[in-house]
């Protein structure tokens, strides 16, 4: 029987917009709690559309998709998205902290205060992705690397367990890739789901459960493995 499924996609279609023609379909994925996936393929075969997707920020045409077992909604504060940081738009005047908070809007709504264990919140994850330095800092003043760390230390504030990233590690320092790539690895008790969109194929195999591959809009499975054997690797 398999495992339970943080995201399954069941006969998806996936459009990039309305009225679009879709540029995937009969999309079937299923990944499991704690997996680590990698989703790969040439730019423009659809990562992005069907990672939007699957986190409800772009509407299912046809088919279905699950969110543990649910049927996808935007906004759902167990699931966290992060698109390509060049997407985002990185002057709005707000300090690092004030990012990273806002990661715990998705359980107080827009009209309550944040409370103590809400900033302890933050400034745990701000801590753990080496951002504790810079909570002051405007963040258009961070570097890529900085700001790339600052989005996912704002899922880990929203105490998203599912996290969907689209190229997190283009363009990155050498720090901030160590950072991430610590982070990732440093759940022992498989808490976190990730999907993750990549042109980086060194080491794919060893270091994700799931390979997935776009092209001619289909998705076919590279390679799969139980975490066992992928720490087996290691």
């Amino acid at each position: 029987m398999p495992a339970s499924a943080a995201i399954q996609a069941l006969a998806l279609a996936v459009s990039p917009q309305k009225g679009t023609r879709p540029v995937l379909e009969n999309i079937n994925l299923h990944v499991p709690h704690g997996c680590r996936a990698a989703l790969v393929g040439a730019n423009g075969t659809g990562k992005s559309s069907l990672l939007k997707t699957l986190s409800g920020v772009l509407p299912v045409r046809s088919g279905k998709v699950l969110v543990e077992g649910e049927p996808v909604v935007c906004g759902n504060p167990r699931l966290a998205y992060l698109a390509q940081r060049h997407l985002i738009e990185w002057h709005f005047p707000v300090t690092v902290r004030q990012a990273v908070l806002a990661g715990r809007y998705a359980h107080l709504g827009w009209l309550r205060r944040p409370r103590k264990a809400d900033h302890a919140k933050a400034d745990e994850a701000m801590e753990r992705l080496g951002l504790a330095e810079l909570a002051s800092r405007p963040i258009h003043a961070l570097s890529g690397g900085q700001q790339q760390r600052m989005l996912i230390a704002r899922a880990m504030c929203q105490e998203a367990v599912i996290l969907l990233l689209d190229e997190p590690f283009t363009g990155l320092d050498a720090k901030s890739q160590e950072i991430l790539e610590n982070f990732l690895d440093d759940d022992p008790g498989r808490s976190l789901t990730v999907i993750i969109a990549t042109h980086d194929l060194a080491d794919v195999e060893k270091r994700f459960d799931l390979v997935l591959k776009i092209q001619d809009g289909r998705l076919q499975m590279l390679h799969a493995c139980t975490c066992e054997q992928r720490q087996d690797k290691a």
